[in-house]
C-alpha cells in the first residue's frame, strides 16, 4: 500500500506521520546534547525498532524498557546498553540473568532489600556484574523507596557493599507532572524531583558512593530546568508521538501529535442524534474518560463532535450542541481521532501505518506482552 493515501487504509488504523516523529526525536536529542545530559529514550509508547532508532539517532545504544518482552525483543535486534526499568519481578531473575550474561551492558531496577536477596542467590557468569538502579519515589507515589527515608540510603549502601552487584544509578520517575497544566506547573515538579534526586546523590557521596542518577517524565522532559543539568541522564518516553494529554499538561501543541486513528461511520441513529463508527475500545485508550469536552479523544476538524461512549468494536459520536447534519457523515466516510493516550492506544494495533504528508510510506509492527 506505499504511495496511497490514509483513505486506502481499513479502519480502524493507527496512523503515525513519520515527519512529526523524526521532528519529536530529533528535538529531545538535542535539547540533551546541548545540556550535556545523556538521553535514554523509553520505548514503552511505541515498542518498534523503527521508531527506537530514530530515538536513538541510529546508535541502537542507552534505551529503557518496561517489559521482558521489549528487552528480549531489541536485544535480538542488535540494541544495547538496555535498562529494564520496573522494579524486578521475581518469577523473571533468571531471564534477565541471561539477558545480563549475553549483553554488554543490561541494567535491572530494584527499590526492596528482598530483591537485592534474589540477586544475590543468582550470580552471573564470567565474573560479570549485576548492574542495579535504585528506584527512587521523589513524590510521583508509584514504585520506589521514598527518597527521605533512611532504609533508602541503606539500601543504596546494601547494593554498593554486595559482592556480584554494582549500584550503577538512581532513578526517580516524575509522574507527578500529569497532574500539571502549563510548563511552569510542570517546571516545577521537576525541579521539585531534580532537588530530591540531587540531595540523594549528597547523601550518597558522603558515605563514599558515587553513580549515575537519572529522572524522566516527558513533560518534565520537554521543559527542563537548568538544574537538570547536573543529572546523569533522562529517560522520557511518550514524547516521540505525543497525545491529547500531553497538549493538555502543556508539554506539546497539538500539531506536535504524531498519531491518529482512523475510523469509519457505519451508523446513522437520528433517534439518538448519535452516529456509530468502527472504533471501540479495542482500538483507542478509554484513558479520556471525562477529561475532555469531546469525551475519549479530539475528532479532528470537527470541534463539535464528542466521542460519548464506546464498546469493544462500536463507538457513539454526537454533537456538543445542535442537531447533527447526516448529509456531512454519510455511512463509510473517514474520520480522525487524535488520541487522549498515545501509549494506551498504541498497545491495541498490532501494526502502525506509517506516512509523510498523508501518502503511506511503510508499517511498524510492535512487540507485544511481558
Amino acid at each position: 500500500m506505499e504511495g496511497e493515501a490514509l483513505s486506502a487504509l481499513s479502519t480502524p488504523a493507527l496512523v503515525v506521520d513519520m515527519d512529526k516523529v523524526k521532528k519529536n526525536a530529533q528535538r529531545m536529542i538535542d535539547r540533551y546534547q546541548r545540556m550535556g545530559v545523556q538521553l535514554r529514550p523509553h520505548m514503552k509508547t511505541h515498542k518498534t525498532l523503527e521508531c527506537a532508532d530514530l530515538m536513538t539517532g541510529g546508535s541502537q545504544r542507552c534505551i529503557v524498557v518496561s517489559t521482558l518482552a521489549e528487552a528480549c525483543f531489541y536485544a535480538d535486534h542488535g540494541f544495547d546498553d538496555i535498562l529494564y526499568a520496573y522494579c524486578l519481578p521475581f518469577d523473571k531473575v533468571e531471564r534477565c540473568a541471561a539477558l545480563s550474561e549475553r549483553l554488554d551492558l543490561f541494567q535491572v531496577l530494584l527499590d526492596h532489600p528482598d530483591a537485592l536477596e534474589q540477586l544475590k542467590r543468582r550470580p552471573l557468569k564470567d565474573g560479570r556484574l549485576w548492574h542495579i538502579w535504585l528506584k527512587l519515589d521523589c513524590g510521583n507515589g508509584r514504585a520506589g523507596v521514598l527518597h527521605s527515608e533512611p532504609e533508602a540510603l541503606r539500601l543504596a549502601q546494601a547494593i554498593a557493599g554486595t559482592e556480584g552487584v554494582e549500584l550503577t544509578g538512581v532513578y526517580a520517575h516524575c509522574g507527578n507532572t500529569y497532574n500539571c497544566r502549563g510548563s511552569e506547573q510542570i517546571q516545577a515538579v521537576a525541579q521539585e524531583t531534580t532537588n530530591f534526586t540531587l540531595q540523594f546523590m549528597e547523601k550518597l557521596k558522603a558515605v563514599g558512593i558515587t553513580c549515575k542518577s537519572s529522572i524522566g517524565s516527558t513533560p518534565s522532559c520537554s521543559h527542563p530546568v537548568k538544574d537538570m543539568e547536573q543529572l546523569s541522564e533522562v529517560h522520557p518516553g511518550n514524547y516521540v508521538f505525543y497525545d491529547v494529554q500531553q497538549s493538555v499538561i502543556g508539554s506539546c501543541t497539538l500539531e506536535d501529535v504524531a498519531v491518529r486513528v482512523l475510523t469509519r461511520v457505519i451508523g446513522h441513529c437520528p433517534h439518538r442524534n448519535q452516529l456509530l463508527i468502527d472504533c471501540g475500545w479495542a482500538g483507542i485508550s478509554l484513558d479520556g474518560a471525562g477529561k475532555l469536552s469531546t469525551g475519549y479523544a479530539m475528532i479532528e476538524g470537527h470541534p463539535n463532535l464528542k466521542l460519548l461512549s464506546m464498546t469493544q468494536e462500536h463507538g457513539r459520536l454526537e454533537p456538543i450542541s445542535g442537531q447533527l447534519d447526516y448529509s456531512k457523515y454519510p455511512l463509510g466516510s473517514l474520520l480522525t481521532l487524535i488520541p487522549y493516550h498515545a501509549c494506551a492506544t498504541a498497545m491495541m494495533h498490532a501494526v502502525y501505518h506509517v506516512h509523510s504528508e498523508g501518502c503511506l510510506v511503510g508499517k511498524w509492527v510492535p512487540t507485544r506482552g511481558w
